[in-house]
């Protein structure tokens, strides 16, 4: 896969082994509460939530930087003012390839707009991995800007999200206003 200098729709992602990598980090106020931002370099590698399995824990040797991916904070709070519908960051996504793969896919989900888990499958050629596309799916590192958010069940129910049931809904009723209530079950 071609190196990640930045991230788009249609962008590739790259395997980063971030075991070698100091971790710079800071956190960021957002309406759905303080978020982790952290990577090496100008890299984001991690968003981690306040709560749930998607929180992130800085780990010994990470390095606290109020000044760093100032890009990124800048880039998440205009998205939560309803002003920006696509990230352009430099990125270091890490996972499996099957990972990489599906977080491929997800960046691909226009804004406003959600999918299942059998049309992920479905895209990276893989029709029966619909439970390893979930699982992926709940491995990513870089929710928000990796839209994971945006994948729900076949019935059209809100499954689970690493920043809770209630953080998915609030992103996907931030993207689509007015679209009525979303199926918590």
């Amino acid at each position: 896969m071609a190196a990640l200098a930045g991230i788009c729709r249609n962008a590739p992602l790259a395997k980063c082994d971030l075991r070698k990598y100091m971790m710079d980090y800071r956190y960021i106020n957002s309406p759905i509460g303080e978020l982790l931002l952290a990577g090496e370099g100008k890299k984001l590698a991690y968003i981690g939530f306040p709560n749930g399995k998607g929180k992130v824990t800085p780990g010994p040797d990470w390095n606290l930087k109020a000044d760093c991916f100032t890009e990124a904070a800048t880039q998440l709070d205009e998205y939560f003012r309803g002003e920006r519908s696509e990230f352009d960051l430099s990125l270091a996504p890490h996972g499996t390839p099957f990972q990489l793969d599906v977080l491929s896919a997800l960046v691909k989900i226009p804004y406003g707009e959600t999918c299942t888990y059998q049309d992920i499958a479905n895209k990276i050629g893989r029709n029966k991995a619909v439970r390893a596309v979930g699982a992926a799916n709940g491995r990513n590192p870089l929710p928000i800007v990796i839209p994971c958010h945006r994948v729900i069940g076949t019935d059209g129910s809100l499954t689970g999200f690493g920043g809770g049931l209630g953080v998915k809904k609030y992103l996907l009723e931030l993207e689509s206003p007015g679209q009525g209530s979303l199926n918590l079950s």
